[in-house]
């Protein structure tokens, strides 16, 4: 085993901290918690796998002597790091690899680069989206997904293509979201269940001024992105998921419509949320030209405050976690937000009131009203 390299801290470091949240590598086995690190004329691949997802990071670098090594993966990010050089050169010296900066060293064990799987390439390439578009959508989709992993179906998102529309849809039962957005296909209808977890982290790394190119094949799912200088990618297995879609969800009875200032009543949620009781649940109710949040606890007290609001229909009352309102709402804040209410025990849709190229739509079920 031999590597010899020169590269710029920061990058390095970068690029080192953004696979380690690709790929924890919570794992007992130490091969598949380290990363490889494959330095070439093209510059310098960090990459890892913990078999079910995979990521790969490309970085410039100065090449003095090509090779390949694995290195336990988040040792090697935590120094990086903490370094406050421009610059810095790695070696392979002995049984070690050696971080060397002026007036310091830092070594990390070399381990059996022989015995990793490696990281296979991305399946084949289906299309390209907007990544300021896809990153937006990813991270209001993934926060409906459930994180109870005793339910894996629920803990992800499905990403489907219908024509030049990407639709991506999570929930947890409780909640739904739902986002179309163009894309442009270039390969065989994607349809595939991914973990949420995944990307929503992908969300903060992708860069939001290029592509995002999706690769897809019957068991596997993988995005790929250019930031840095380099190219990233990451892929994972994929779930069943082809029971969840958005169509069954009945919202074919609306009877009160409701547009609101999305921040005010973001901010009223939050107030009227201190005094909601143990489930959380806050009351909705509808007036003329304002809405009226209700909360009651035995211990804490009781709050309401009234939001403007334009209001046309029914004036059905409902009863929400405060938490879910918050999620609902979070996508719109900035603008306004229309709310399509059924009655009885059937959901309630928030959706932007002058929706943009990405159609997002977020879902709520009611909850049965607090008792005063």
């Amino acid at each position: 085993m031999d590597l010899d390299l020169t590269v710029t801290t920061a990058d390095l470091a970068a690029a080192a901290s953004a696979l380690v949240r690709l790929v924890p590598g919570k794992l007992i086995d130490p091969v598949l918690s380290g990363v490889l690190l494959t330095a070439d004329g093209d510059g310098v691949t960090l990459a890892a796998t913990d078999r079910e997802r995979a990521g790969r990071v490309e970085r410039a670098a100065v090449v003095h002597t090509e090779g390949r090594v694995l290195v336990p993966a988040k040792p090697l990010a935590d120094t990086l790091r903490a370094l406050e050089l421009e610059q810095v050169r790695m070696v392979v010296e002995g049984s070690k690899l050696a971080i060397r900066a002026p007036g310091a060293r830092f070594a990390l064990p070399l381990l059996d680069v022989d015995a990793h799987p490696g990281v296979a390439p991305p399946p084949p390439a289906v299309g390209t989206v907007d990544g300021a578009a896809f990153a937006t959508a990813l991270t209001t989709v993934a926060s409906a997904a459930s994180r109870d992993d005793a339910l894996p179906m629920f803990t992800g998102v499905r990403i489907r293509a219908e024509g030049d529309r990407l639709v991506l849809v999570a929930t947890d039962r409780y909640q739904m979201a739902v986002a179309r957005l163009p894309w442009q296909p270039t390969g065989l209808p994607v349809d595939a269940l991914v973990p949420a977890a995944l990307l929503a982290e992908i969300a903060k790394q992708v860069d939001p001024t290029g592509p995002v190119a999706l690769h897809a094949d019957r068991d596997r799912f993988a995005l790929v992105w250019r930031r840095g200088g380099g190219t990233s990618h990451a892929a994972t297995s994929v779930l069943d998921g082809s029971f969840l879609h958005e169509s069954k969800v009945a919202l074919s009875d609306v009877d009160t419509r409701v547009e609101v200032d999305a921040d005010a009543m973001a901010g009223a949620v939050r107030r009227v949320g201190l005094y909601t009781d143990a489930r959380g649940v806050l009351l909705l109710e509808v007036g003329d030209g304002e809405i009226r949040l209700r909360g009651a606890d035995q211990r804490a007290g009781e709050a309401e405050e009234s939001v403007k609001a334009d209001v046309s229909g029914g004036r059905t009352p409902q009863a929400y976690q405060s938490r879910f309102l918050t999620d609902a709402l979070r996508p719109f804040l900035g603008g306004r937000v229309r709310l399509e209410i059924q009655p009885g025990m059937r959901a309630t849709t928030f959706r932007a009131a002058e929706p943009g190229e990405t159609d997002l739509r977020y879902v709520v079920m009611p909850m049965l009203p607090p008792k005063h």
